[in-house]
C-alpha cells in the first residue's frame, strides 16, 4: 500500500438523504434552516432536490424521494461525498482503491464536478469529487475517462453540457447565487 503522506487531503462535500416526503423536507430545510433550492428534478423514477446556503457550493444537501429503501446499486443515493482538489487526486485515489482490491469504481461527470463512486468494504456508498469550472443544472451524470488529460476532460465536459440552458462558468453562477442569498 502506498505511503499515507502521499494521499490527497479530503473534505466532506455534501450529504445525500432519502426522503419519504420531498416537499415537506424541502419546506423544512428552506423555511427552518435557511437553505435555498438550487435545482430540483427527476433522476430515473425518483426526484432529487439540491439545496445550499453557500455560494461556493451548488449543493450542501441533496434529497431524493421515490426510493423507499436506499438502493445500494445507485451510488447517487445514500452516500458520503468528499471533495478533493484536482483530477490528479482522483487518479491517485483510484489507484489506491484498486490496490486495496476495491472493485466497481465508477467515474461520473456531473458537469459541475468529476466524481468517482465506489463502495467501502461494508457496502457504504462513497463519492470523491473535484469541482469543475462550470455550472450545470442538476441532476446530471455521464461517464468520463479519468485517464484523459485534464484539458481533454474539461473539453469533453464543455462538449457534453455546453448547450444546456444553465451552462455557464461556475464563478458567474456563484455571483448570481450570492445576490439571491442577499435578497433574503
Amino acid at each position: 500500500m502506498s505511503d499515507q503522506s502521499t494521499r490527497p487531503r479530503l473534505t466532506l462535500g455534501h450529504s445525500t438523504l432519502a426522503a419519504r416526503d420531498l416537499d415537506a423536507q424541502v419546506t423544512f430545510y428552506r423555511d427552518v434552516l435557511g437553505f435555498r433550492v438550487t435545482n430540483r428534478g427527476p433522476v430515473g423514477e425518483a426526484e432529487m432536490a439540491f439545496m445550499s446556503q453557500d455560494p461556493s457550493a451548488h449543493h450542501q444537501i441533496a434529497m431524493v424521494t421515490g426510493v423507499p429503501v436506499p438502493d445500494r446499486s445507485l451510488h447517487m443515493v445514500d452516500h458520503l461525498a468528499f471533495r478533493t482538489g484536482t483530477l490528479d487526486d482522483l487518479r491517485r485515489l483510484r489507484a489506491a482503491l484498486t490496490e486495496a482490491g476495491i472493485e466497481g469504481i465508477t467515474p461520473l461527470c456531473h458537469g459541475n464536478a468529476w466524481s468517482i463512486y465506489f463502495d467501502d468494504p461494508e457496502g457504504n456508498g462513497i463519492e470523491i469529487y473535484v469541482d469543475s469550472p462550470f455550472h450545470v443544472a442538476q441532476p446530471q451524470g455521464k461517464g468520463f475517462d479519468l485517464d484523459q488529460s485534464d484539458e481533454e476532460i474539461a473539453r469533453a465536459t464543455r462538449e457534453q453540457f455546453g448547450t444546456e440552458p444553465e451552462f455557464r462558468p461556475f464563478a458567474q453562477w456563484q455571483e448570481e447565487f450570492t445576490k439571491l442569498l442577499e435578497q433574503s
